[in-house]
């Protein structure tokens, strides 16, 4: 059996995150019932893949929060309590998703949710790789950050970086390492994401080099870096990571991104790797799109991690 055959053998398990508190604006929480009314279920039935279960992470009661200044705890860093309660309650399901043998395709919510899902991929793998398709890094802190949003921070946190993992909260797992994580699409990093960047020798295949090298090979250099040693590799996908013209339903767009056929190609990649072990799709906006575009172009983006051909 090839390694794309076990992946499409294993059954799925989506986990709704409908978290938007961590984003500069709201909106992002209904991505995921976007996602699910959108047809990904029918879509992936089509596909011959057992959507084995269905879960969501409550968190109305944060989503529908406003904005006590109790909530920002940690530096500039918004909406901590928040953000903490909703990736406990996520690192718990993921982990259970993955103790079960099921893979866990996490729908955000804005890209926070990465913390409670990374919190639950590393308690189950103990080197985990991760492909981090993004406009931004999200490698601030919150001395960094200029929004102080913790969308912003994701990635940092998974690192062991700022003061939430310095005392204020325990990480559940065991801390990414520098040398496995791969950045791509790259084209809005701030000063503070340079430095750490360029400190830690984090593989960052930006814009450029994309324009430069092609899609191919650095999605070649990807699959190598994310893999090399490690027993799991996660996809972390930001949708604008896309350029603002495939997909206008995101809160951060950044011109000059990814086009259509640039992500379903680098998708496909990883689905003839085999190494995905994991992934989340992020910042679906429906209050932002245009005729529901950014959701479908999604939609159609899962189905070709998973599988989905031309021919």
């Amino acid at each position: 059996m090839t390694s794309q055959e076990r992946q499409m053998n294993v059954p799925l398990s989506i986990i709704q995150v409908p978290f938007g508190l961590g984003a500069g604006r709201r909106g992002a929480e209904r991505g995921p019932e976007c996602l699910m009314q959108s047809g990904l279920v029918r879509h992936l039935n089509q596909l011959g893949l057992a959507v084995d279960e269905e879960r969501e992470v409550n968190c109305i009661a944060a989503a529908k929060a406003e904005a006590p200044a109790s909530s920002v705890t940690a530096g500039k860093a918004k909406y901590v309590p928040e953000v903490i309660a909703m990736s406990d309650a996520l690192a718990e399901q993921v982990q259970a998703v993955v103790e079960s043998g099921r893979f866990p395709l996490v729908l955000g919510g804005d890209h926070a949710i990465a913390i409670g899902t990374l919190g639950g991929l590393t308690q189950q793998y103990h080197k985990l790789g991760v492909i981090w398709f993004d406009a931004h890094a999200d490698l601030n802190t919150e001395d960094t950050s200029p929004s102080g949003n913790v969308h912003g921070m994701s990635l940092a946190v998974a690192l062991g970086r700022g003061s939430l993992t310095e005392g204020q909260w325990k990480w559940p797992g065991n801390h990414l390492d520098p040398k496995n994580v791969v950045l791509v699409g790259s084209r809005d990093l701030d000063p503070g994401e340079r430095s750490y960047i360029r400190e830690q020798g984090i593989a960052c295949f930006t814009m450029h080099d994309i324009d430069r090298y092609g899609m191919l090979h650095v999605m070649q250099e990807a699959i190598r870096i994310a893999s090399d040693g490690t027993d799991g590799v996660h996809l972390s996908f930001d949708v604008d990571s896309l350029d603002p013209i495939e997909a206008p339903g995101t809160g951060t767009p950044v011109r000059g991104g990814v086009s259509y056929r640039e992500a379903h190609l680098a998708l496909e990649l990883l689905h003839e790797s085999g190494i995905v072990t994991s992934a989340e799709f992020v910042e679906v906006n429906p209050s932002l799109d245009t005729d529901n575009r950014t959701a479908r172009l999604a939609l159609d983006l899962i189905g070709t991690l998973l599988g989905d051909r031309i021919l």
